[in-house]
């Protein structure tokens, strides 16, 4: 799995924040209470999944941040 594709891009990042500096950008995750992790060189890491929720307004849990299992039931089709 390429970390990439799981997590924001800078470009995604800036958009949201509204920031192109990592530490202002810090600034606002910290504020608007979103969960990140920062790199060895100070920039945040934020989950793709996670602000897709935020975004939505939907408050990321591990209840609803992972996808639910299922299997098809066909014993009342005839």
């Amino acid at each position: 799995m390429e970390l990439r594709a799981e997590t924001l891009t800078e470009e995604e990042l800036a958009t949201i924040t509204g920031y192109l500096i990592p530490s202002k950008q810090i600034q606002w995750l910290a504020k608007n209470q979103w969960e990140f992790v920062l790199t060895g060189a100070r920039r945040p890491v934020v989950g793709k999944v996670y602000a897709r929720l935020k975004l939505a307004g939907v408050r990321p849990s591990a209840v609803n941040a992972v996808t639910e299992t299922w299997s098809l039931d066909l014993a009342n089709v005839s």
